[in-house]
């Protein structure tokens, strides 16, 4: 693995002459703040934080960076949770956020043309008023950037309906690790000549190439969205609801957390419990209106659940702002659990299998861990489940690690044998990479390290990530 614990002073000077200093970092504070992502696990320690504006920039450090044999790790909102923007051997940390721009709007395309760092609100907020609707949505909006969207991508709470990042872009402009600048796609719908690069490209981490320009689709927005709470009194439920449910309406989204998410939640943000009950586990449905009907299919569908038994208490939010606070209690969660030092897993499997997986694992770690307190949700809708074990008192930090690493192996062996993923939406980065087999075959595995060799020939763009 590329490693400099400490760039020289001539290559300094050489970042400086393409940067300038205010453009090239090398303070203590800065190195801290933009060495790493949401990841709490890894000691970091990049050389230099730079500040590319252009793709020509970016054209020239990836060029020095060869001929300096320089580790460059892209960074972006640092909202990942894989340790895929964690600088840990002297690499230099390309930060986006000062390639923020939106570049051009095409009213008749529908598309947007932007520059890697706009955050996603930025791009949420762009199309709204211009009277379209960018569907790709989660938690991060705020402060998750568009390239590491793509780097990942990214899902979040609207894939039932909308899909993932990768459905959205329409072309993307990158940098490879050789300096050679692509241009995929070009923002055609149809194009049938050969190889699509640019979905190679989505969801690589960084470790081809650096986007520098994402052309992105935009959709009409929703017709007005109806959001409740539905409580289920066990994992079993959850499936029979969303079926029902799914065969009756327009959903937008069917996000699952459990009581323990809920009463974290609520004690830390001080909203009040949705429903006058405790259940074990609840549900967030959201539903589109698409006519005059969908509100009275709603409260039949919810009383045939009821009636089966597999949901004893639910609540209709009755204006935009309850739907928020609804939404929250949902997306809240990694907020308010970030005090008790989560270790987090994010998995997926078929949505056919969502109910045996639930069930093994839950039987599984209640068996094998039963003083660990484990906070449970997820995009049930879309087979992706969240899996947050939080830290009890007095368990020191490494020994809590050691533990969860144990948590590992029985969580990833029931996804090897139910055929599913160790990374759902965060990517592999540090964490999972040596996990990678439990979901991609040697075959594989071979393959890709020879696309990065391809792409990559010295090795420098994002190092150690995905593979060692």
């Amino acid at each position: 693995m590329i490693r400099m614990a400490l760039l020289s002073e001539s290559t300094l000077q050489k970042l400086y002459s393409i940067f300038s200093k205010d453009r090239c970092l090398i303070d203590p504070a800065s190195l801290e703040h933009y060495g790493r992502d949401w990841t709490k696990h890894f000691k970091t320690d990049p050389s230099a934080i730079v500040f590319p504006m252009t793709t020509d920039d970016v054209v020239s450090l990836v060029k020095l960076a060869r001929s300096e044999k320089l580790g460059l790790v892209p960074s972006g909102g640092r909202t990942g949770l894989s340790g895929g923007a964690c600088a840990l051997n002297g690499e230099v940390v390309v930060s986006f956020e000062k390639m923020n721009r939106v570049l051009e709007y095409n009213e008749m395309d529908r598309t947007v043309r932007i520059e890697p760092g706009v955050v996603t609100e930025t791009l949420q907020n762009f199309a709204k008023d211009k009277g379209a609707y960018y569907p790709v949505d989660f938690a991060a909006r705020g402060s998750s950037q568009m390239g590491g969207n793509i780097a990942t991508n990214a899902g979040g709470v609207k894939v039932l309906r909308y899909g993932l990042t990768r459905d959205w872009i329409a072309s993307l402009k990158v940098v490879t690790g050789a300096g050679d600048v692509l241009e995929l796609n070009k923002g055609l719908v149809k194009n049938a000549t050969g190889l699509d690069l640019r979905h190679l490209m989505i969801g690589s981490e960084g470790t081809l190439g650096f986007v520098t320009e994402a052309t992105v689709r935009l959709t009409s927005p929703p017709k007005p969205l109806t959001v409740l709470i539905l409580g289920v009194p066990d994992l079993a439920s959850v499936m029979k609801v969303f079926a029902q449910f799914r065969a009756k309406l327009p959903l937008t989204a069917f996000e699952f957390f459990s009581d323990v998410a809920l009463k974290i939640v609520t004690s830390h943000t001080h909203l009040p419990k949705p429903l006058s009950q405790d259940c074990e586990s609840y549900l967030l449905i959201e539903v589109e209106n698409t006519d005059d009907s969908t509100e009275a299919e709603i409260l039949e569908t919810f009383e045939a659940c009821v009636g089966a038994g597999w949901v004893t208490d639910g609540a209709i939010a009755s204006s935009d702002a309850q739907a928020r606070d609804f939404w929250r209690l949902r997306e809240d969660i990694s907020e308010a659990t970030s005090p008790f030092k989560p270790y987090k897993n994010d998995v997926s499997v078929t949505v056919s299998k969502v109910p045996e997986f639930l069930a093994l694992t839950d039987a599984a770690l209640k068996k094998g861990y039963p003083d660990f307190q484990v906070v449970w949700f997820g995009h049930i809708g879309d087979g992706n489940m969240h899996i947050n074990i939080l830290k009890p008192e007095g368990l020191g930090d490494d020994q809590f690690l050691k533990r969860c690493k144990g948590v590992n192996e029985v969580l990833f062996e029931i996804i090897e044998r139910l055929e599913g993923s160790i990374s759902a939406e965060h990517g592999v980065g540090l964490v999972k990479r040596d996990d990678l087999l439990r979901t991609r075959s040697l075959e594989e595995v071979t393959l890709m390290k020879a696309v990065k060799s391809m792409f990559d020939p010295d090795g420098i763009m994002n190092p150690g990530k995905i593979f060692s």
